[in-house]
């Protein structure tokens, strides 16, 4: 199969640059196995990450754009390259094929594996957008807690040992502190750091990378003839076939206030 990985933020330009595209291809890969193509997609323009809601709304017109021109190349799926899961519901409506969140893959397969699950992620203020997610997907009465090591998406790619340190440690105070029996790592560089299956030992209780979790998903519904059901997710009537925004955008030559 191919399988686009969609990231939501213009990574080439940022501090990480085309070398960490290339590594997280490289770990894509071997993850996937030697039957998926893998293709790492960064949109031309957009937030340099996704710690936000704002920043999560800021990303969806470009990803819209890069998925339809996926799917034109023969995407057979695609996985958003973000654990906020940015604009999973939109793209769904305009998508042919499977599009995966990697925290709702996550969050569902946790539950598969046992009672209560804590989030272990990078900031405070992602903690009401993970929430949501969870909300959203079903588990929220699952979801234990979201905790945080407090380290922006940008530092956990600049030194990997003191990041998995970080991670080690707020994992261990989330299982001592509280009733979760699996952990989920609540960002895609967390997934990246390869410190899933360590943890996983180091630990003993199950802890999910939700890179894997998303690209194993997206292979199942490929391989079942699967995709997101149509009455969950519309498409927009007005829609074109052929560009994105048409029909669906008005432009006007300045704003308007009107005051009463």
């Amino acid at each position: 199969m191919q399988l686009t990985y969609l990231l939501p933020a213009p990574m080439h330009v940022t501090p990480l640059g085309e070398t960490e595209m290339r590594r997280r291809a490289d770990l894509l890969k071997q993850w996937a196995g030697d039957d998926t193509r893998i293709t790492v997609t960064a949109v031309d323009r957009g937030p340099a990450s996704v710690e936000s809601a704002y920043e999560e709304y800021l990303a969806v017109p470009a990803m819209g754009t890069a998925l339809r021109r996926a799917e034109h190349d023969g995407a057979d799926a695609v996985v958003l390259g973000c654990f906020g899961d940015p604009g999973l519901d939109g793209l769904r409506e305009i998508a042919s094929s499977p599009v995966v969140g990697p925290a709702a893959a996550a969050m569902s397969l946790a539950c598969t594996l046992g009672h209560r699950f804590t989030v272990v992620t990078v900031a405070d203020g992602v903690r009401p957008l993970l929430r949501r997610i969870a909300w959203e997907t079903g588990v929220l009465d699952a979801l234990h807690e979201v905790r945080s090591v407090e380290l922006s998406v940008l530092a956990l790619n600049s030194d990997h040992d003191a990041a998995y340190a970080a991670l080690r440690s707020e994992c261990a105070n989330a299982l001592a502190a509280g009733e979760a029996d699996t952990l989920v790592l609540g960002c895609m560089s967390m997934g990246f750091l390869g410190a899933a299956e360590r943890l996983t030992a180091e630990l003993g209780v199950p802890v999910i990378n939700p890179i894997r979790a998303a690209i194993h998903h997206a292979q199942t519904l490929h391989r079942m003839g699967l995709s997101h059901s149509r009455r969950a997710y519309p498409r927009p009537p007005a829609l074109a076939d052929d560009v994105v925004d048409t029909g669906l955008l008005r432009e006007a030559e300045h704003p308007m206030e009107v005051t009463a």
